[in-house]
């Protein structure tokens, strides 16, 4: 089956072109019109990309999934345009054992809409467990550098120093210094007894805070020659610690860096509007932040466009601000958010493919995905750009039901999504038969 005559988005380039699907791979991918006969799909007018790749989500399941699971949150991945997800260990019970990850791999064969992998978790006491991962088999190992739930906070030298050494996986980094940001809280729950406001969270979890730890990271890393990949950085201070040159003209990097979504869209100036709904960790910053994000991203000093999805219900965020879960849902949005980045001059389209589909495959060694090339996976979605449509809590896929984009005018759809060659979603329905596969790694 051809996709016919669609605006090619694929390394680089953006031209008119027809890609064939035939099982679970791509045939042929061409300029122009189909080169043979056969049943297709017109595409005129249309964008077509590879599958984005998220590497950080946190679907909720197991223990959690009153937030959210693997069946719904992989099915507004899926409308989003991710076709590829990697998850995060603090579910409950944590992921920190090879036994435990295995559970979630099994879940997710059976639920997951899209293809998928899990981190293991790193403790200050698991390191019999992640010197067993392959490599070939597990994204990677996630070091919580800061505050975290369950037995997730590494804060031993000790346990920091052996990971950073000896990790047979790429090492995943939440970086923001954790004695800094208890002082924070300490001090701003002194001032605010009456419970505060989201507006205080780039104070308490602040700049400083990300800076220290980023850069212990760093350190670290480049002491004992780390696979080091530091998630969601949110400060223009933390980019110059990051080589400038992009990853697909220096594939060798060791060290690479992630923005998410919500840090290229909201900044604090929005908490007085959205107040717990924006709170994340680490928290959303300034203006300026924002824009030094995404040029960062535009040059290639920034490697990976991800979201860290993170549903949590409504009266969970609707509690005063310092009991208020930190995350939120934004993974059915992605396409139409990068569309709307792209219209505003944040980035061109195919460096926006790059960072979240193309630069994902390179960074974590993802076999056969990530770009339109025959041979490859047919991870495909399908984009109306002249569709314009508002967020409502009727169409959200979402378990927890709500958004911080609730009431934004989006101009472009996601129409059509193929996973492993089979259609999975078409304008607004999903073949509920359809599942992804596990995710495998060339290292």
């Amino acid at each position: 089956m051809w996709i016919a005559n669609a605006l090619v988005v694929n390394e680089g380039k953006i031209f008119e072109g027809s890609v064939k699907v035939r099982g679970e791979r791509i045939e042929r991918v061409v300029e122009g019109g189909p080169s043979d006969t056969g049943g297709f799909i017109d595409a005129r007018g249309m964008y077509l990309l590879p599958g984005l790749i998220d590497d950080q989500v946190h679907f909720r399941e197991p223990g959690l999934t009153h937030k959210g699971d693997l069946y719904t949150e992989s099915r507004a991945a899926i409308a989003g345009g991710v076709t590829s997800f990697m998850e995060m260990p603090n579910t409950f019970p944590a992921a920190v054992t090879l036994e435990l990850l295995e559970q979630k791999y099994v879940r997710a064969a059976q639920v997951s809409a899209a293809n998928f992998s899990f981190y293991l978790g790193a403790s200050n006491d698991n390191r019999e467990e992640w010197l067993r991962l392959d490599p070939q088999n597990v994204c990677g190992l996630k070091v919580f550098m800061g505050s975290s739930t369950g037995d997730l906070l590494v804060d031993s030298d000790a346990a920091l120093e052996s990971i950073f050494a000896e990790s047979p996986v790429l090492v995943a980094t939440h970086c923001e210094d954790e004695p800094t940001v208890r002082a924070n809280t300490a001090r701003f729950k002194g001032l605010h007894p009456d419970g505060g406001h989201a507006r205080l969270h780039p104070e308490i979890r602040s700049r400083e805070a990300c800076w220290l730890s980023s850069s212990k990271a760093v350190g670290l890393a480049k002491k004992h020659g780390t696979r080091l990949h530091v998630l969601h950085v949110s400060t223009a201070d933390e980019i110059e610690l990051f080589d400038p040159a992009p990853l697909k003209e220096r594939p060798d990097k060791r060290i690479t860096a992630e923005a998410c979504l919500h840090h290229l869209w909201f900044c604090d100036a929005d908490y007085e509007r959205l107040g717990n709904r924006i709170k994340w960790n680490p928290a959303v910053k300034t203006a300026e932040d924002r824009q030094a994000l995404r040029q960062a991203l535009a040059q290639g000093r920034i490697d990976v466009l991800a979201t860290d999805h993170a549903p949590h219900t409504r009266d969970e965020k609707n509690k005063p601000y310092f009991d208020a879960p930190s995350g939120g849902p934004l993974v059915q949005h992605v396409v139409p958010m990068i569309f709307e980045l792209v219209a505003a001059g944040a980035f061109d389209l195919a460096t926006a493919v790059e960072r979240a589909a193309h630069a994902p495959a390179r960074l974590f060694g993802i076999q056969d995905r990530g770009f339109m090339r025959e041979g490859g996976y047919a991870d495909i979605v399908l984009v109306r750009p002249d569709s314009l449509h508002v967020v409502t809590p009727e169409a959200l896929l979402y378990k927890c039901g709500w958004s911080p984009l609730e009431g934004q005018t989006f101009s472009a759809r996601v129409e059509r999504v193929f996973v492993n060659g089979a259609l999975v979603y078409s304008q607004g329905r999903f073949d509920d038969g359809v599942r992804g596969k596990r995710l495998r790694f060339m290292r």
